[in-house]
């Protein structure tokens, strides 16, 4: 196209919907299972939102056997009559025009969730089918859209005495990559919004399979405190402060545990704000201020400027810190990060004058606190002696790095790789095998330290742990920098039996723990070495699984063949390590993420921490999935 052609007529102007599903992405954040699963929360949250406003009591989700989903409630019901500035009816405006809804004006909703306005449209815009159901006015109306468009009008449907919205919709294939809900996924959702809004009870049905269930708790957060902390050893209760301030309501539940690590999640009107915020800060700034002010009134810290850190009086806490406001600023349409100044000053008021009554109010629990509080300042000034050693004198000062590592020759993190190997003689097939320009190669001997059971500066006693940390260049704790990552893919590559999948767990455990922004990132990835070799002739052939397996000798047909089955890396030869699993324009990798946080903590707790029962218990629920087991 010359300069001259270029005119008003190359302007193209996507009107209504069009725009959505010409890129889902900018309103969804991706067209994989998570942007599939948003248009649910986006229905649901509409939901909660009529119950926050004190209009709705029962939520139920139905996934059904066609492959759609409905959402149910028996709030006010979206209002049907005409829209002064769109013409057609308020019903069909929301549904069909982005950023119109009953949460702008100030008088549909004083709280909310939906913000944006752009949810339930966007959802009809992404839906091959959608219906929707709105009983009101003492009758039912119904009306029908196709791809955000409205097959015909608004109708009546007889009467009724009830009121309330239902949504039925079915996910367009044309847009996104799968269209099967996962019942766990909006299970464990839905329990989540259940404990956010006390009193509401929430129902999913999986229509497909027969699974169900109903959540309803009348303790709110704090019984999410007690939920999430189920298996772990706590000390003392539940502690919970509510109160309504100018800016807002300020709900916070928190409560101590044995453990090393902290879990808190934060919320703004009912939204996971997974980055945090001025909500989180407040919360965190009261914290540490009136536990050391405690401490020091009591003469519980004695020690001149040694007061506990931020750090310190976190190790072991589990909060949920929940607030709702009438005018929320979130960060882009994910909402995944609080920006309203004014909710740091609320919560850390709010907590600061409750929390400092607790600790008065109650001395034995106050001086376990402070007890745990003072075990985590002594590990961490003892984990900054060690890391003083360890790190200042490796790759942070330019020094040596392990002498177990063949780093590779490029310097560019984002062009380099490195592989964590499970022993010296797979070790030794990645190092022959691998590209030295862009290929590290860090083997480990033996199995590494489990992480859950140890605090940071028995972690940095241990050769294998120190060794990583040193590779990575990152630094740990409160040195952590992820700009100084010294490779963007850290491959977790061990052997395919028991041994193999028990050190990729301690493996995982410590990046959940104490790396999770690499994984946050996407930098972390597990290997997948293929379990089979079959051969005919001189025709070999990899199979990452037993249907591949099986599925290569159809293909054989007649011809002789025979089957090689790898147990280790070490078994591979350095040509076939790298055709199978290191070769970039052949190898299939694993990226490692974390869709729900509350369920990976609870199951590293389960699987890697020191109570025995939940494990055995996990162990005897699950062991009839396991299909082959080497030992």
């Amino acid at each position: 196209m010359t300069k001259e052609e270029y005119s008003a007529d190359q302007i193209q102007v996507l009107e209504g919907l069009a725009a959505v599903r010409k890129r889902p992405g900018m309103y969804i954040g991706t067209t994989d299972v998570a942007g599939l699963h948003h248009l649910v929360w986006e229905i649901v949250d509409n939901s909660i939102d009529e119950a926050m406003a004190g209009h709705c009591e029962n939520i139920l989700v139905q996934i059904h056997e066609d492959g759609s989903l409905s959402v149910q409630d028996d709030g006010r019901g979206i209002p049907v009559d005409k829209h002064k500035t769109t013409g057609k009816s308020a019903l069909e405006t929301v549904l069909t025009v982005l950023h119109a809804g009953g949460k702008f004006g100030g008088g549909g909703y004083k709280v909310s969730g939906g913000l944006h306005g752009v949810g339930v449209s966007v959802v009809n815009a992404l839906s091959s089918q959608l219906k929707s159901e709105v009983k009101r006015n003492g009758k039912t109306y119904v009306q029908e859209y196709a791809k955000g468009d409205a097959q015909g009008g608004l109708k009546e449907e007889g009467k009724s005495t009830e009121t309330g919205t239902k949504i039925s919709f079915t996910p367009d294939p044309t847009i996104f990559e799968h269209t099967d809900f996962d019942f766990d996924t909006i299970n464990n959702r839905l329990r989540q919004q259940a404990y956010l809004t006390k009193g509401v009870t929430i129902r999913i049905q999986d229509l497909r399979d027969g699974r169900k269930a109903m959540f309803y708790f009348e303790g709110g957060i704090r019984s999410y405190v007690q939920h999430i902390n189920r298996d772990k050893d706590a000390l003392g209760s539940v502690i919970y402060v509510e109160k309504d301030t100018d800016d807002g309501l300020v709900e916070v539940a928190l409560q101590y545990t044995q453990a090393y690590q902290e879990t808190v999640f934060t919320f703004a009107n009912n939204i996971h704000t997974t980055e945090g915020g001025m909500h989180l800060t407040g919360f965190r700034t009261a914290l540490t201020r009136i536990l050391n002010s405690y401490a020091r009134k009591n003469e519980l810290i004695k020690e001149k400027d040694k007061n506990f850190s931020s750090d310190d009086v976190r190790e072991g806490l589990t909060a949920v810190i929940s607030v709702k406001l009438g005018d929320p600023q979130f960060e882009g349409q994910t909402k995944s990060k609080l920006g309203n100044a004014e909710m740091r000053t609320a919560v850390e008021s709010v907590f600061s004058e409750l929390f400092e009554e607790y600790l008065t109010e109650n001395p034995n629990d106050a001086r376990s606190i402070i007890g745990k509080c003072s075990l985590a300042q002594r590990a961490r000034l003892a984990a900054r002696a060690a890391r003083d050693t360890v790190i200042r004198k490796g790759a942070l000062e330019g020094m040596t790095l392990p002498g177990k590592l063949a780093d590779c020759s490029s310097k560019d993190p984002s062009q380099s790789e490195i592989y964590i190997v499970e022993g010296d003689s797979a070790g030794g097939s990645a190092k022959q095998g691998r590209n030295r320009e862009f290929q590290a190669i860090l083997p480990l001997r033996g199995k590494i330290l489990n992480v859950e059971q140890a605090r940071l500066d028995k972690m940095l006693a241990n050769n294998e742990v120190k060794n990583l940390v040193i590779a990575l260049g990152t630094g740990i704790g409160e040195t952590f920098s992820l700009e100084r990552l010294r490779y963007h893919r850290i491959v977790i590559m061990t052997d395919a039996d028991v041994d193999g999948a028990h050190i990729r767990t301690l493996l995982l455990t410590l990046f959940f723990r104490y790396f999770r922004e690499v994984i946050d990132g996407g930098y972390l990835y597990i290997a997948q070495p293929p379990l089979y070799k079959v051969q005919a002739g001189k025709t070999a052939k990899y199979a990452y699984s037993d249907k591949q397996r099986d599925d290569i000798i159809k293909e054989f047909g007649d011809r002789k063949y025979g089957i090689q089955r790898y147990k280790g890396l070490g078994e591979m030869n350095a040509d076939q390590l790298w055709d199978t699993t290191m070769d970039p324009e052949k190898r299939t990798m694993m990226r490692v993420t974390i869709d729900d946080a509350e369920k990976a903590d609870h199951i590293f707790q389960t699987l890697m921490g020191s109570e025995v029962a939940p494990r055995k218990k996990f162990i005897q629920t699950h062991a009839k999935r396991v299909k082959n087991l080497d030992i």
